[in-house]
């Protein structure tokens, strides 16, 4: 374990010290609060482990899909080479959002933190707005205020939310404002504090291009699912009986032992 948390600076010990001093309040006592910060620190890595895990193999799923579209042998989930492409690809998309997290000299924290808050409940509301399509298809339209109600206060906050990070004018909450900040001062030749030399004044404005790309995308997604789910709740509502069904079983192939 570790012998001091003098000087541990970042949002994991942060977070760990924290749980440990309100843990130790409840069980313990100041002689657990040790026990406490290694049970968080466990908690926050295995937690952070099994979300990627998750991520990864749900997003591979999706883009086999996706990929299909054009090239129908990578929806083959049997397929090892497909199956590789597709988690490779996978793996490289986090993977270079790791990276620039690293060498971002913003901190990756304060770059990706934005984007992955809005995600967030982006998700959940794409979920909710899923399970209100699924209540109509059901019937059970009495029940749809128990997603709908949740589904309006996560969309308004969250679209909002995106707008703003994308096309706010104060540099400090939009990524374009931020970028054409640095850009400015890249083309007069100073350099902004926190980079220290052009190369990361440069790859500052690059991130911020990105960020607001992907906040782009998030967003755009949503709007397409939100239209998408009140086409379904419209045409669920014309129709006079449930239209909720389940896709016929397909059996896994059984592999052939050798």
């Amino acid at each position: 374990g570790e012998n001091t948390i003098i000087s541990r600076a970042g949002g994991a010990p942060t977070l760990a010290v924290g749980m440990a001093h309100i843990l130790s309040n409840v069980v313990g006592g100041p002689a657990m609060m040790a026990f406490w910060y290694h049970f968080a620190i466990l908690f926050e890595a295995l937690f952070i482990l099994t979300a990627v895990d998750a991520g990864t193999r749900a997003g591979r799923f999706m883009l086999q899909d996706l990929l299909g579209s054009f090239a129908p042998s990578l929806k083959r989930t049997e397929s090892l080479p497909a199956n590789l492409l597709a988690t490779g690809l996978c793996v490289a998309a986090w993977g270079y959002f790791l990276y620039q997290g690293v060498v971002d000299p913003l901190g990756g924290i304060n770059t990706l933190w934005p984007l992955f808050g809005i995600a967030n409940q982006m998700l959940a509301g794409i979920a909710l707005m899923l399970g209100t399509c699924v209540l109509y298809k059901m019937k059970r339209a009495q029940y749809a205020w128990i997603t709908v109600v949740p589904t309006l206060w996560l969309l308004a906050c969250t679209l909002t939310a995106g707008w703003q990070k994308i096309f706010d004018a104060n540099p400090k909450v939009g990524f374009l404002a931020h970028a054409d900040k640095f850009q400015a001062a890249h083309d007069a030749g100073t350099v902004l504090a926190p980079a220290k030399t052009i190369e990361q004044m440069e790859r500052i404005i690059f991130n911020d291009y990105v960020n607001a790309t992907l906040a782009g995308f998030f967003m755009f997604v949503v709007l397409a699912v939100l239209v998408y789910g009140v086409r379904t709740v419209l045409a669920a509502r014309s129709s006079n009986g449930p239209t909720a069904k389940e896709t016929p079983y397909v059996a896994m192939p059984t592999p052939q032992v050798q």
